[in-house]
């Protein structure tokens, strides 16, 4: 495997269709947040491992499970964009500078020094953006391994000393949601719904996004020039 070189297009779109779980199972937690966090807090971070879910949730879980599902769920979908990132290279950088509101201004002037403080950002935030542009700019898998890992382990004990030093005020958060449980699960559905169909029915969404990215006649990438991918900002990332 060569890094601008997709592979056939069942195992790219093998990929696409995990990300795309990987965001399904993410807007389902978020529906569920008021529901669960009490009720099934392993079930809600398996589904979406975001900051503040794991921080409302790591009071209802021992210690075992919060961080075997959590380490999980936080390092599933990372490989699959740094997979993306290896196998579209220049393309993949275009594809952050136009998904992303916070890196996107940067990531064009910014290229050549991205390389330099790749591993800091790897370690302290491996989102999908910093994933994708890790690969794209020639981080090799083993460090990109090693940072992603070592990071995901020391963000879920920050979270979970968090968690212990203010139990009381959590215990307060979970009561307020428990109490307005329902209303706060309607607000819930009106965003999430607005999200699903920004994600998987407008052309801007990161699922169209990513099809735009990968298409190709003969499975191989498209010569496309970085202004004529249809692409817009993205919405927070998990992980």
């Amino acid at each position: 495997m060569e890094p601008g070189h997709p592979p056939g297009k069942w195992i790219v779109r093998t990929v696409i269709g995990l990300v795309i779980i990987s965001q399904g199972a993410a807007i389902i937690g978020d529906l569920n947040t008021a529901l669960w966090f009490d009720r099934h807090p392993a079930l809600l971070i398996a589904l979406n491992p975001r900051n503040r879910i794991l921080t409302l949730t790591t009071i209802h879980l021992d210690a075992a499970t919060y961080y075997a599902v959590g380490f999980a769920r936080l390092v599933a979908s990372d490989p699959l964009y740094y997979l993306l990132g290896f196998w579209y290279g220049e393309r993949a950088i275009a594809w952050t500078e136009r998904r992303s509101k916070t890196y996107g201004p940067l990531i064009r002037d910014g290229e050549r020094y991205f390389r330099k403080i790749a591993y800091p950002l790897i370690f302290l935030m491996p989102n999908n953006i910093i994933c994708a542009m890790s690969a794209a700019t020639g981080v090799r898998i083993i460090p990109f391994i090693i940072l992603n890992i070592s990071g995901t382990i020391a963000r879920l004990v920050l979270i979970r000393q968090v968690g212990e030093v203010f139990e009381s005020p959590l215990q307060g958060v979970g009561g307020f949601i428990a109490e307005y449980r329902l209303q706060i699960f309607v607000i819930s559905a009106i965003a999430v719904a607005w999200s699903v169909y920004n994600e998987f029915f407008s052309s801007e969404g990161e699922a169209q996004s990513l099809m735009e990215l990968t298409r190709d006649d003969d499975g191989g990438p498209e010569a496309v020039e970085p202004n004529e991918l249809d692409i817009e900002d993205s919405v927070e990332s998990d992980g």
